[in-house]
């Protein structure tokens, strides 16, 4: 297994740090901004080349850093072990959004949100190793204790989401800011929709991210009101907060505050309005992964649902083979259970046709089988080989080695 992809263990790489790298290749072609970057300097402090300034140096090093996760000219490209270098060069380099480069890959938006993350982290451990270990803990090491703490804590924190309306959590947000708003002079506004909002979400950890939040722009704003307006858009559920900030130039979160909305795998982001208001944008996907069950067994699909609802994930059925092939083309799933002994096409004859095709060639496949052969599903394309009878856990493990959930 690839060290730079996996292994790193927790507290070896500055969570601060990592922000720096994903920072920087989101500006791999602003020169101004690269040249200006902590990353710029600490680089250039260790690795000179004539003529180069700190810049172009940056950008060299995290096109090198990219590189140094290719897999090779041997691997295909939607390979699942290539996946992590090529969301990087289709992103980064070659400046294609996430959707584009989700579908040139043959994978769900969610799954490349996923992947991208942790590529971006590769990225980061191959120039720590490279160049900054030694000069970063030196530099760094009046803020040992705090950035340890901080590493410790989120490291504590393992989300575990279950499908829950969003709307008492922003309620309590409120609650708990409530006062100091008032200190401020601010009256905290919730303009919610009469429906639930369903989310797949840790309540302990999305009711921190939204107090967290609801708190930093109290803080920026004057005194006013703060709007917080809750929409579904699509997949999306929006969340955005709009107010007029007093003196601060930017909206910033505490580290923690991150750290917790990237467990969540929300995104953020921030405008400054004409009329001097600023609206801060909270984006949380309303699905959490999906997984097509192909298998002609209702029982065990109705079984499956039960186990999988509970960790947010949306179950797909599809009661032939068939069937399970059309909605993998149509819905292109995060995993796909399949059995094997259905009727005119069978599990076999599926999984092959999955792996030939383009758009579901990378799609993980979890054979789920009375037949015991996993050394035959293997050879097919099989991801993992579960016998029947199957347990609650053997699913979720099954799914968590996957990365799903």
């Amino acid at each position: 297994m690839n060290k730079t992809q996996d292994t790193y263990r927790p507290g070896e790489l500055p969570e601060t740090f990592v922000d720096q790298v994903k920072q920087a290749l989101e500006h791999l072609y602003d020169f101004s901004f690269l040249q200006h970057h902590p990353l710029a300097q600490g680089i250039a402090r260790v690795a000179t080349r004539v003529g180069e300034i700190p810049g172009q140096l940056l950008r060299r090093e995290l096109i090198s850093a990219i590189e140094a996760l290719n897999p090779g000219p041997d691997v295909p490209f939607r390979a699942p072990h290539a996946r992590l270098y090529n969301l990087l060069h289709l992103h980064y380099v070659e400046s294609m959004t996430i959707q584009e480069s989700a579908h040139e890959l043959g994978i769900s938006l969610r799954q490349a949100y996923r992947d991208l993350r942790r590529a971006e982290r590769s990225v980061a451990i191959v120039l720590w190793e490279r160049y900054l270990q030694d000069a970063h803990a030196e530099s760094e090491e009046p803020r040992a204790v705090e950035l340890s703490s901080l590493q410790a804590e989120m490291a504590r924190v393992e989300p575990s989401p279950s499908p829950a309306d969003v709307r008492p959590l922003l309620r309590r947000a409120r609650e708990a800011v409530e006062r100091m708003a008032l200190q401020r002079s601010v009256h905290i506004r919730l303009e919610l929709p009469p429906d639930p909002v369903i989310v797949p979400i840790d309540q302990l950890v999305g009711r921190q991210a939204l107090t967290g939040i609801l708190s930093r722009v109290v803080q920026q704003a004057r005194p006013g009101c703060v709007t917080v307006t809750l929409q579904v858009e699509d997949e999306w559920a929006v969340l955005s907060l709009v107010y007029r900030p007093a003196d601060a130039p930017v909206f910033d979160l505490p580290s923690a505050v991150v750290r917790l909305l990237e467990k969540q795998s929300w995104r953020m982001q921030w405008l400054d309005q004409e009329d001097g208001s600023r609206v801060v944008m909270l984006r949380m996907m309303m699905y959490g992964p999906a997984v097509l069950v192909i298998d002609d067994n209702e029982g065990l699909v109705e079984l499956l649902q039960r186990y999988l609802t509970g960790h947010a994930c949306r179950v797909v059925p599809a009661f032939s083979g068939r069937e399970g092939l059309e909605l993998a083309q149509k819905t292109s799933p995060d995993a796909i259970v399949l059995d094997i002994m259905m009727p005119e096409v069978d599990g076999w004859e599926v999984l092959q046709t999955l792996r030939t095709r383009p758009q579901t060639s990378s799609i993980p496949v979890i054979v789920c089988s009375v037949f015991n052969d996993p050394e035959l599903a293997y050879s097919l394309g099989a991801s993992l080989f579960l016998p029947k009878p199957v347990r609650r856990d053997d699913v979720l493990n099954a799914l968590r080695e996957l990365g799903v959930v």
